[in-house]
């Protein structure tokens, strides 16, 4: 067979971080009309259904994996890749109908993999990369928008939730180029405008999915949320200006300057280590729960801890990892005492991050044997402080620079401090001390309080430096 492909990476880092917001086991389904097409063609075929619960919506994913002679003609091999994805369109309608009040935003999805090997052997998972070592090949296709208006003939715009359709290659390729949940969710409400787009559109689109990926990573909706939150930082008075990055980074992109796309790879690296540094995060912690006696309890916490420092945006971890790059440039005397940054989620506004870089004095204020044992108290401290009714999340992160050799390790210690919603009265006093605070900057500009002080402006400080690329 031309058009195959070997198996050269698995899924990647973004599929393997929707893994924490899995709502349950996958479940094993039976497509209508499939027996028929395996006695036909020799196939085999495994499909799953996967029930992610992000926090922009629940992505439904359906996994359908067809199994296929060496031997089958090219003709065969597009009979039953119409024939599966029209069983999979009837599952999913079936599906829809059963599920009719459920109001929650929500994004269908069918990747769709076809594989060259035995018939007689079965993935159980195609995540498992044990059976990813076995695959042959694999076909390479895809369903460009012109696909199903000229070749399957479907109206995409007949259901309120369409299925969205992708080959094994595509949907590897966009989690590569996206790199975040939240940024896959949003490409999905981006895809699907544009696939209705083509649909009532008098010529239909032959643009490949790289293509459309690369659209919405020049689209404003890519910067939206980021310059939404920018605005309320400023309201709030956490922050003097605009963010310089995210001001640079939307006008280059608005301008198609050719910075643009510098500024793109630069938001990938750092989703890239930020995913890194969140995986030792996580290890780190969860080596104390295996110690602990009530797992169950905190084998929940865990979860929630994954999901909120991976529920980030690409320019998110850009902020993120780029306040990390600065300290090994800070002032030999700052970073002797050791500092603390205050950094807020450009995703979300209520999960605000406080980065404390341990200073090399042992018995200093902000040395890790000081800050490490207390980080959970610091935590409950800025959310006291914190002047945002929207705040949910504080995030503590105790930061070790250790230096061996001529290689340099990143150590971080992680405290997630979840907050109680606000009340409208809540709300409102909130706004009483924000007024007294800005009374009390403008008599007393020389105040520089420590974490474990009573005066809150110290809490409500963001460290503003030059801002400077990865």
């Amino acid at each position: 067979m031309s058009n195959s492909t070997t198996v050269i990476s698995d899924w990647g880092d973004v599929d393997n971080e929707l893994a924490c917001y899995l709502h349950a086991d996958a479940i094993e389904i039976v497509l209508p009309n499939m027996p028929e097409l395996e006695n036909t063609y020799e196939a085999k075929y495994d499909a799953r259904y996967y029930d992610y619960r992000l926090p922009l919506g629940k992505l439904h994913l359906l996994e359908l994996v067809v199994y296929l002679p060496y031997s089958i003609s090219s003709a065969n091999v597009e009979t039953v890749r119409r024939t599966a994805v029209k069983s999979a369109l009837a599952w999913h309608k079936i599906y829809l109908s059963n599920h009719k009040n459920n109001q929650t935003p929500t994004a269908n999805v069918l990747v769709f993999d076809i594989q060259f090997k035995s018939a007689s052997t079965k993935a159980h998972n195609l995540h498992d990369k044990n059976v990813q070592d076995g695959i042959g090949k694999r076909f390479k296709h895809g369903f460009a928008p012109r696909y199903f208006m000229e070749d399957l003939i479907i109206d995409i715009s007949d259901s309120l939730q369409p299925l969205q359709i992708f080959s094994w290659h595509d949907w590897h390729s966009l989690l590569a180029a996206l790199q975040t949940p939240c940024e896959l969710w949003r490409f999905l409400a981006y895809r699907l405008e544009q696939l209705q787009h083509t649909a009532s559109s008098p010529v239909s689109s032959s643009e490949s999915e790289d293509k459309i990926v690369t659209q919405f990573l020049n689209s404003p909706a890519l910067f939206a949320p980021a310059i939404a939150i920018d605005n309320a930082l400023i309201k709030y008075g956490l922050q003097h200006e605009p963010n310089s990055a995210l001001i640079a980074m939307t006008l280059a992109q608005k301008n198609h300057s050719t910075t643009a796309q510098m500024y793109q790879q630069h938001m990938v690296q750092a989703a890239i280590l930020w995913s890194q540094l969140s995986t030792q995060m996580i290890a780190a912690v969860n080596e104390k729960l295996v110690a602990s006696k009530n797992k169950d309890e905190l084998g929940l916490t865990f979860a929630q801890w994954q999901q909120q420092i991976l529920d980030e945006s690409l320019f998110s971890c850009h902020e993120l990892v780029r306040t990390l790059y600065r300290h090994p440039k800070q002032e030999q005397v700052l970073q002797k005492k050791g500092y603390v940054v205050h950094q807020h989620s450009y995703e979300s506004l209520g999960r605000h991050y406080v980065l404390i870089f341990y200073g090399q004095e042992s018995e200093g204020q902000h040395s890790k044997a000081t800050i490490q044992p207390n980080l959970s108290k610091i935590a409950q401290d800025v959310a006291t402080r914190l002047p945002v009714a929207e705040l949910h999340h504080i995030i503590v992160l105790g930061i070790d620079f250790i230096t061996e050799a001529e290689d340099t390790f990143i150590d971080i210690d992680l405290w997630i401090q979840p907050v109680a919603a606000m009340t409208q009265r809540e709300r409102q006093l909130t706004k009483q001390i924000k007024r007294l605070h800005q009374q009390s900057q403008n008599h007393d500009q020389h105040s520089h309080q420590s974490l474990d002080e009573p005066e809150n402006s110290k809490a409500r400080q963001i460290i503003q430096e030059p801002k400077k690329n990865l």
